[in-house]
């Protein structure tokens, strides 16, 4: 399915939006109903759980999930939204379509049904997202080791880093300072998937922290 766009301008906040995704996630047929369980946006992207029930109470008969004890599925639902020139629009897709946006939390991902077949495109959708929560976040002065080495704008690469940050327009910015040179470079989350840590600026601090944190760790 493609991008949709309301002409009418009626979704232009947080909670316009949140509540477009319940009614695009709540219907009711002769025989089935579905309804939202839980919706949390990351980024631009909306990800949903939508229970799916049969109206007699049978269970639910479906290729792709195991139903519930109570009969019903539970589904992910991924919604990239925009806005163009003041229009919000949406494309919506199903965790077995493939989707590329995988940032969806786990306390959504506990609320899933079981999945049938563990080579599905749900599969890895959902093991996509696991991957991306796991990715460590770095306290400033951490020595880290990046999993696979990141090329430069020039052409050079870096892959033994330390954390740290800078101010623009009165904020602090993330960035990383370059072992090899000493230069500053900014990083994407993404890149610091299967990094290592090296040496930690808390562990580092005082024999007495470097002890504490250790106890902490056994």
């Amino acid at each position: 399915m493609g991008w949709l766009f309301y002409t009418n301008r009626r979704v232009q906040t947080y909670s316009d939006e949140k509540a477009e995704v319940t009614r695009l996630c709540t219907f009711e047929s002769d025989t089935r109903k579905t309804e939202l369980v839980k919706a949390c946006k990351v980024g631009s992207t909306w990800y949903a759980a939508a229970k799916v029930m049969n109206l007699d109470g049978s269970p639910v008969e479906d290729a792709t999930y195991v139903a519930d004890d109570d009969g019903s599925i539970t589904f992910a639902a991924i919604f990239l939204t925009r806005y163009d020139e003041g229009r919000w629009g949406y494309k919506d897709m199903e965790e077995c379509a493939g989707p590329v946006e995988s940032r969806a939390p786990l306390g959504l991902l506990a609320l899933l049904s079981e999945l049938k077949d563990p080579e599905s495109y749900a599969h890895a959708w959902r093991q996509r997202c696991r991957d991306w929560v796991a990715i460590p976040d770095y306290d400033e002065g951490d020595r880290i080791k990046l999993a696979v080495p990141v090329t430069l704008s020039d052409g050079s690469t870096c892959q033994i880093v330390t954390t740290t940050q800078y101010r623009r327009g009165g904020k602090k910015r993330r960035c990383y300072r370059i072992e090899e040179t000493g230069g500053l470079v900014r990083l994407s989350k993404a890149s610091l998937a299967g990094s290592e840590l090296l040496s930690s600026a808390k562990g580092d601090a005082s024999p007495v922290l470097a002890e504490f944190f250790a106890g902490e760790g056994s």
